[in-house]
């Protein structure tokens, strides 16, 4: 039996999208609507060799965009599977209240995906600056014509732990200097080569204030690259976030 693809949820009464809308697939399988009470998914038969390929994510975020140019959406992630169009529709009746209010939250907002690396010479340069004990151990070494093996060892375990230590202080300060343009903030999944990785709930019609505050914080923090990817629909914040009031949605 062919499984049924999620793309997104919506208000019942939201416009149709076109017909013969083609979504995920080689060839594109036909987008159709799935409704239960006040909710509508937004689905699709899914492929039995369903991949993150580029075609199929291109087209599912097709989909999400044509869908969020006739109101508020709740995008699925890419994947979302359920065994048939009945268990689609006995998930929106179970969760109804939740994802209703997930809809008005999220309404005109969109995600903005903060990611933040240091550039190694100029973070190298601010611990110099910054850590008595990295100017000492190096002016020591360099007095003696580098230092023994174990001394140069002892200055790299040093510089080592100020930058893992600025990394950590840098993170929280970019989230610190962010939230205020945002409605809302999610911390992403860490990964090697980010000392942040960060998703931000915005009001789309004041998105410039939000993109001017990435800009005053690469002005301000040299140091620090930034990756900014977006605007996103709000994947991050379709379950309550993080950094919500606990008393705003339903289950995890």
């Amino acid at each position: 039996m062919t499984s049924t693809y999620i793309y997104g949820i919506a208000n019942a009464e939201h416009p149709s999208l076109p017909a013969g809308m083609g979504g995920i697939g080689a060839p594109a399988r036909e987008v159709r609507i799935v409704k239960e009470g006040p909710l509508a998914a937004i689905v699709s038969e899914a492929p039995e060799d369903l991949r993150p390929k580029r075609r199929d994510l291109l087209a599912h975020q097709s989909v999400l965009a044509e869908a969020g140019g006739g109101g508020s959406v709740l995008p699925m992630r890419f994947g979302s599977l359920a065994p048939d169009d009945k268990a689609v529709a006995d998930v929106l009746a179970e969760r109804a209240e939740h994802y209703l209010e997930r809809l008005a939250s999220l309404d005109g907002k969109v995600e903005y995906n903060v990611k933040a690396q240091h550039d190694e010479e100029a973070v190298l340069h601010r611990v110099m600056a910054e850590n008595a004990e990295v100017r000492t151990l190096a002016e020591a070494n360099r007095q003696v014509g580098g230092g023994t093996y174990e001394e140069r060892l002892r200055l790299g375990e040093v510089v080592v732990s100020a930058v893992q230590a600025r990394e950590a202080e840098d993170a929280v300060e970019l989230q610190h200097l962010l939230e205020p343009a945002a409605e809302a903030v999610s911390t992403g999944p860490e990964s090697t080569g980010w000392l942040a990785n960060l998703s931000f709930l915005v009001e789309q019609k004041t998105s410039e204030r939000f993109l001017a505050a990435i800009e005053e914080v690469r002005r301000s923090h040299s140091h620090i690259e930034l990756t900014v990817n977006g605007p996103l629909p709000p994947y991050s914040f379709v379950e309550p976030g993080p950094s919500e009031p606990a008393d705003v949605g339903a289950e995890q």
